[in-house]
């Protein structure tokens, strides 16, 4: 059973409105819930959150959310595939990887692509590498 502790009921004037503490949360449509981040800045609740994160050592994902799996296809590319798919192909996908010169990535809505170039120290050329690939998918979730 659950318990809701509180101090006071108010109704709103409008139904779309409540609030925590003093931070307004606002939903004036369906899919359209904000609430305000720093200073008066408003932040989508939806559109504000990663749909995918993960950590992993090659193909041993150390943690993860929203991530079935990761396989090594060849060459230090790997195969991230999504629990839930993305909306689309057009979802954002902040990178990093641990010494790391940049990354080749294939973007579809059930599986991310990505190859790791590996930079450890004292090397120079950037070539791939074996190394700790971790990410995230941010956009609309299908």
């Amino acid at each position: 059973m659950s318990t809701v502790v509180l101090d006071t009921i108010t109704g709103k004037s409008t139904a779309t409105t409540i609030t925590i503490g003093s931070t307004p949360v606002v939903s004036a449509s369906a899919n359209s819930m904000t609430i305000r981040g720093e200073g008066s800045n408003q932040t989508s609740i939806q559109q504000g959150l990663a749909k995918a994160w993960w950590s992993s050592n090659d193909v041993t994902l150390k943690d993860s959310f929203n991530i079935a799996s990761i396989t090594d296809v060849a060459g230090s590319t790997y195969d991230f595939t999504f629990t839930n798919a993305m909306a689309n192909d057009d979802y954002a996908y902040p990178c990093a990887t641990l010494n790391t010169t940049g990354n080749d990535v294939i973007l579809t809505t059930g599986v991310l692509t990505t190859r790791v170039r590996q930079k450890g120290i004292g090397s120079t050329d950037g070539s791939a590498g074996d190394t700790q690939p971790c990410g995230a998918a941010i956009g609309d979730l299908a």
